[in-house]
């Protein structure tokens, strides 16, 4: 799980996304939130190289992770003043905070398909 070894996901990570997928979480931020799991503090590039996504996919990505305050994002300069600055990411809440707000989620919205249920019960039997 080195940050230069591209294969740090191993199968926790896909196991994560796999997951994460059917909680109908998008799939370039279950893929972020499995490269941060599993390889700590990465740069954008250490995730394109380990998930195939593309640069612009990574920072889309991290948008809601960051507005939720999941995650924190930093610049750093490279050795010469050339280019656009690295950019690091690392979880600043550890994962079981990010599966119980997934959990919330679920369950809210399976109460409100209940509900939903319950009123077409109700209509039919008013028939």
């Amino acid at each position: 799980m080195k940050k230069g070894d591209i294969d740090f996901l191993g199968e926790k990570g896909y196991e994560i996304i796999e997951l994460l997928q059917g909680l109908d979480v998008p799939r370039t931020e279950a893929i972020s939130i499995a490269c941060l799991v599993c390889g700590g503090e990465l740069t954008s590039q250490n995730i394109e190289q380990a998930s195939g996504l593309r640069q612009p996919e990574v920072s889309i990505a991290m948008r809601p992770l960051r507005e939720r305050g999941w995650i924190e994002e930093r610049s750093e300069k490279k050795n010469t003043e050339k280019g656009r600055p690295v950019k690091y990411y690392k979880l600043i809440v550890p994962f079981e905070v990010i599966v119980k707000a997934f959990e919330s989620k679920a369950l809210k919205k399976n109460m409100e398909m209940v509900e939903a249920l319950e009123q077409l019960k109700e209509l039919s039997n008013n028939q």
